[in-house]
């Protein structure tokens, strides 16, 4: 068994500074008590604790796949935070979020990136498109590419889109073995030119220990679901079934992209 050293650290979040409207579950820019600044993710979000769990699997194992990312970290709420908020809708979410939520370092100065401007070299965006593949990742649009350039380097961000078969769950099976018919859609696909070496490339490091290691990331908290009678150590053993299973059957979405690659040049 390979050492697995996968972990994030808790901070408390001791300042709320603005809302970013941008995105759909209202995030925010927060202080935490290590002095600094974070994108935080609120569990009492529209779409709940399942976006963080997909927040938290998309951006671990991009990292672990040698992708930038931005440090995330579980940043904790305490039950008075937000008392004194005059939004009446930021006040209700703060609410609901006490406890352990999810938070993004924020890339200070960062710019979101614009394919138009900037060429990603082939291996990169191969890298991207596959890793969105394997997430089922619907949000690497042109309208929506959610990159950002910062020190002249390509940073991925928000993957709470990633993994849509948790919001049925009961077809998981079916879906691990599925292709992926939005990758048509991605911002990257056209610069993609080595998918195929990277599908073998990354079978070889998602090791089943360090997948293991990442979905042990998920706190239990996140688990405790009205929906089902399943366990948060039984909930765990399906996501990372899925993730294994998926893996196994890589050549089914990387054909697919590559395919639609070919049909666009």
């Amino acid at each position: 068994m390979e050492p697995t050293d996968i972990s994030l650290r808790t901070v408390n979040v001791t300042r709320y500074i603005q809302p970013l409207r941008e995105g759909g579950s209202l995030p925010a820019l927060a202080e935490a008590d290590d002095n600094f600044k974070y994108v935080l993710k609120f569990k009492g979000n529209g779409h709940g604790v399942k976006a963080l769990i997909a927040e938290l699997l998309g951006g671990e194992i991009a990292r672990v796949l040698g992708l930038k990312i931005p440090e995330l970290v579980f940043a904790t709420l305490d039950e008075a935070f937000g008392r004194t908020e005059g939004d009446e809708e930021i006040q209700d979410l703060l609410k609901s979020s006490k406890g352990t939520n999810l938070a993004m370092h924020f890339l200070s100065g960062a710019i979101n990136f614009d394919p138009v401007v900037t060429t990603v070299p082939g291996p990169l965006a191969s890298k991207i498109v596959w890793l969105d593949a394997f997430l089922t990742n619907i949000d690497r649009s042109v309208k929506n590419t959610n990159m950002l350039m910062w020190n002249r380097e390509l940073w991925l961000i928000d993957h709470g889109s990633c993994l849509n078969f948790q919001y049925t769950w009961t077809d998981w099976e079916i879906k691990a073995k599925s292709p992926f018919p939005y990758i048509k859609e991605h911002v990257l696909l056209s610069q993609a030119d080595q998918l195929n070496e990277i599908n073998t490339t990354f079978r070889k490091l998602l090791t089943e220990d360090k997948l293991r290691a990442i979905v042990d990331l998920i706190p239990d908290e996140w688990l405790q679901w009205d929906d089902t009678d399943q366990t948060p150590s039984q909930l765990r053993e399906v996501y990372l079934l899925f993730l294994l299973s998926r893996l196994h059957h890589s050549e089914l979405f990387t054909s697919q992209a590559d395919n639609a690659r070919n049909s666009l040049i």
